[in-house]
């Protein structure tokens, strides 16, 4: 999906992310993936995605587009993103943050090595 607004997001979220805190940028996923919702079913749909695309200026991608991120998303197969799935996929399609947690995760894994070798 390069050169979609898709990218326009991906670039926010390690911003977000410095900016928020962890629980800040989860408290913004969750109100994201509020936004997108299908209000009657709690989960996002194609049509809920469709619909409510254009509140993340997601508006001008196309039908297979919008799919895709659905089935991209989907990791139990049941054709829609409940909350958890939505977060994931976010954190996915965002590479930057991505390496940051890994880097964040290998420094913490360090720390605990060097603490228990001391021991």
């Amino acid at each position: 999906m390069a050169g979609t607004k898709t990218n326009d997001f991906q670039d926010m979220l390690p911003m977000m992310a410095n900016k928020l805190g962890g629980d800040g940028l989860i408290r913004e996923l969750c109100n994201g993936f509020r936004l997108l919702m299908d209000k009657e079913r709690g989960v996002i749909t194609f049509e809920s995605l469709k619909k409510n695309s254009a509140l993340l200026g997601l508006q001008n991608l196309r039908d297979d587009e919008l799919m895709s991120m659905l089935r991209e998303g989907d990791l139990n197969g049941d054709g829609h993103l409940d909350q958890m799935e939505f977060c994931v996929l976010m954190f996915r399609l965002s590479p930057e943050l991505m390496e940051e947690s890994e880097d964040l995760l290998e420094i913490a894994l360090q720390h605990e090595f060097k603490a228990n070798s001391a021991r």
